[in-house]
């Protein structure tokens, strides 16, 4: 299961390697930071109602038959954009990647989640982390790989475009391995030796279940969008802006950083971001997920607060905290569908995932419009280096208090949003025939 969830992951998380194709975008078309972003932004958007819309669906055909439509659309995004490109007709890349392309990443994110925890209920972060590992990773592959096919092709439109062109068909060949590969288990299905009770024992764990429509009537449910949303706000702005923002930060120092550091710059936070998923996920499952929250919101302020005081005085301490900052993102996107689990039970868990979604649209818009608005603002104004983002990271630091809070006020879920006990097995059976 993991190299089926893998195998879709891995190639969604192209996205995060987005900025490679903003400087070549914004000199062949004429476009500015915030407009290279749209692509970028409308994508976040789209998997995040996609998953929201599509979570039934999901849980209902299950996982490889959204994995297919993942395939389908994220590929056809890419050939619609080598398309927009090609003919400089801007708004199909927007309309290809962004709409297209983003309810790929939805439906592909959300496909093996549910499916591997139900392999691994004893362990929900590893599990989730394993999964959602790809997401961070697909970076790591694709920025190289872009750039150098932008090295090879040209950084004009046609350059761009067969670049667009060669994503769009292998990643088609490379997700379908996943949906070949993905299974599910028996109902009942439980690893050997384990016993649910005892995980229950810990705080904020339930052995109840609750339903998606139940779900988003409790607080918890939008406490936990809170905290979601301002960490990848805090997250996202940097990495949609990764290669020019090093580069900016660094521009005014002895050595700048040329294209191609810039370019592995990303492929570094990519990989923290991917680290991160496992390596933290797996964490939560030992000090608990409340904890690993802990972490990611409070020590994420303080590496923010690093960068904005030191500037460009030391590029290691950027670049490590940098990586710190999008180890956390990472983490918190791979530790919260085992946070639900915690919180509403395995029952709906893909549904409710898919609802909470909505938090990573948000952030999608909210954290690139800040960085880009802010830099473009500032760089009209005539300033040039750290300055281009000094507010920037003050905004971050604010919402990671916030979300800091909101994590704090999360409590077990009341009894009454509890499905009834009265329909455990055979009409608890008949109800999730009806919702898969």
């Amino acid at each position: 299961m993991p190299p089926a969830a893998l195998s879709v992951h891995l190639a969604i998380g192209q996205a995060y390697a987005w900025s490679v194709f903003k400087p070549p975008l914004e000199s062949s078309l004429g476009l500015s930071g915030t407009q290279s972003a749209l692509p970028f932004q409308l994508g976040i958007v789209m998997l995040g109602l996609s998953a929201a819309f599509g979570g039934t669906l999901v849980e209902r055909n299950g996982p490889r038959w959204s994995m297919f439509v993942s395939m389908v659309c994220f590929s056809s995004g890419f050939l619609l954009s080598a398309l927009g490109v090609a003919t400089r007709q801007y708004w199909l890349v927007v309309l290809g990647y962004g709409f297209v392309g983003g309810i790929g990443l939805g439906i592909g994110y959300i496909s093996p989640v549910s499916t591997l925890i139900k392999w691994f209920p004893d362990r929900p972060g590893m599990a989730t982390g394993i999964a959602i590992m790809g997401f961070g990773g697909g970076a790591l592959i694709a920025s190289p790989w872009s750039a150098q096919m932008l090295s090879a092709f040209g950084t004009d439109t046609g350059g761009i475009a067969r670049t667009f062109l060669v994503h769009g068909v292998v990643y088609a060949v490379f997700m379908t391995m996943g949906v070949l590969l993905v299974r599910v288990p028996a109902e009942g299905w439980r690893p050997a030796g384990w016993e649910p009770g005892r995980a229950a024992s810990r705080a904020l764990v339930t052995t109840a279940d609750v339903s998606a429509r139940n779900a988003i009537r409790t607080p918890q449910f939008y406490f936990l969008w809170i905290v979601l949303c301002f960490n990848v706000t805090a997250g996202i702005g940097i990495l949609e802006k990764a290669a020019p923002m090093i580069t900016d930060f660094f521009a005014e120092t002895a050595t700048p950083v040329a294209v191609s550091a810039a370019a592995g710059f990303v492929a570094l936070l990519s990989l923290a971001n991917m680290t991160g998923r496992f390596v933290w996920s797996s964490t939560s499952d030992l000090i608990g997920r409340k904890n690993m929250y802990r972490v990611y919101l409070g020590v994420g302020a303080l590496l923010y607060l690093v960068i904005a005081l030191t500037g460009n005085a030391s590029r290691p301490l950027f670049i490590v905290c940098a990586l710190g900052i999008l180890s956390f993102y990472g983490g918190g996107f791979a530790t919260v569908p085992a946070y639900l689990k915690d919180l509403f039970g395995s029952y709906q868990v893909g549904a409710i995932h898919g609802r909470l979604l909505t938090a990573w649209s948000t952030a999608g818009v909210l954290g690139p419009l800040i960085v880009n608005a802010i830099a473009d603002t500032q760089k009209a104004a005539g300033r040039t280096g750290p300055a281009l983002y000094t507010t920037s990271l003050y905004i971050m630091i604010g919402l990671l208090a916030v979300g800091f809070l909101a994590n704090e006020l999360i409590r077990p879920v009341s009894e009454r949003y509890h499905e009834r006990p009265a329909a455990e097995p055979e009409t608890r059976a008949a109800e999730r025939g009806q919702t898969r």
